[in-house]
């Protein structure tokens, strides 16, 4: 790989704690399969109901998981990408979207109210986007490292179940890249319509994943070098998120698209890096299920939804919490009287 003599490697730090992940807690899988076996079902009935509480146990660290604060985090940044046509929306929507979350009025504020579940959400610098990546880099390598710092030290707080989400116009397009460069293929076939490009639209996106993959192909060997080349600050944070949320042993819901890029990049540095994290949704976004296969990640929900802001994962939310209270409130044969099949 040609060295790029401008380029500084900051990243020592997040792959130390790469290497020293937490595994996860099969004394507590082995506690809720305990459980699970005495109550008024046949085993198994409940499918992957079952296997979403013993991740959750798994990953808590705890033979009885809970649920207590659910919360939906979702980072927003602008990519100068989008001066290349790639978005029929300018960058001044994510502002003004992020202003939507605060009085309440996205689609991710009603489904956390359904949920219960917290929403936080934070800006990255939303007027200075990061440079155009069919032109130069996205980011220096210390703004990145310190945007995946940031993404860390952002879901503090105690969550015991963190959803993740993003807001960007512009952010389908790097993360096609991303995938582009990860995963292979033509460039066709990781971009989708984003927000609803026309087809010219979806052509000059399509041709920004190919230029700007081509002008950065000789330093993409390093999933933190393509992170900070070809992502975003939302990605790098998200990245952030999930790597700290593994070391706090906190079970994590990935959301669609975009959400799966910065996964996308931890997995490329070390496939258990997202063993403590489930797909809450598959996206119409583009190949998104295809980027799920590539993760190993079988999605929890299937509703053609491709809005982003952490949707699908906020949704999943509520499929976990249902999955718990079957768990934790079903009776047991014994305490209901029921007959056992050993009986």
């Amino acid at each position: 790989m040609q060295k790029d003599p401008s380029a500084e490697h900051p990243f020592d730090a997040f792959r130390a704690l790469l290497a020293q992940m937490p595994s996860a807690s099969m004394e507590s899988v082995e506690a809720v399969r305990a459980r699970d076996i005495k109550l008024t079902k046949p085993p198994g009935a409940l499918g992957r109901l079952e296997e979403i509480v013993e991740w959750l146990a798994a990953w808590q660290g705890r033979p009885e998981p809970k649920l207590d604060r659910p919360t939906v985090v979702v980072f927003a940044a602008n990519h100068g990408v989008v001066a290349q046509g790639v978005s029929p929306y300018p960058p001044s929507v994510t502002a003004q979207m992020l202003t939507n979350f605060s009085a309440g009025g996205a689609a991710v504020n009603q489904i956390c109210a359904v949920n219960g579940a917290g929403l936080k959400v934070f800006e990255l610098a939303l007027n200075m986007p990061t440079k155009d990546i069919t032109e130069a880099p996205a980011m220096e390598s210390r703004e990145c490292a310190a945007t995946i710092a940031y993404g860390m030290e952002a879901i503090a707080g105690g969550a015991d179940l963190l959803a993740l989400g993003e807001m960007g116009i512009g952010n389908t397009t790097v993360a096609a890249a991303i995938y582009h460069v990860l995963y292979g293929g033509e460039a066709e076939d990781w971009v989708g319509r984003g927000t609803g490009v026309d087809d010219e639209g979806l052509k000059r996106k399509a041709d920004a994943v190919r230029r700007a993959v081509a002008l950065h192909k000789d330093f993409l060997d390093d999933p933190f070098e393509l992170l900070r080349r070809l992502g975003g600050r939302e990605i790098a944070a998200m990245a952030g998120a999930i790597l700290a949320a593994r070391m706090e042993r906190t079970p994590v819901l990935l959301d669609g698209y975009v959400v799966c890029a910065a996964a996308a990049v931890l997995h490329a540095l070390d496939p258990a890096s997202l063993d403590h994290c489930l797909a809450g949704h598959v996206s119409a976004e583009g190949a998104h299920a295809k980027v799920l296969e590539k993760l190993g990640k079988k999605p929890l929900l299937d509703l053609g939804m491709r809005l982003g802001e952490g949707s699908g994962a906020a949704l999943a939310i509520g499929l976990v919490k249902a999955a718990l209270a079957c768990h934790q409130d079903m009776a047991t044969f014994d305490s209901a009287g029921v007959d056992n099949k050993d009986a």
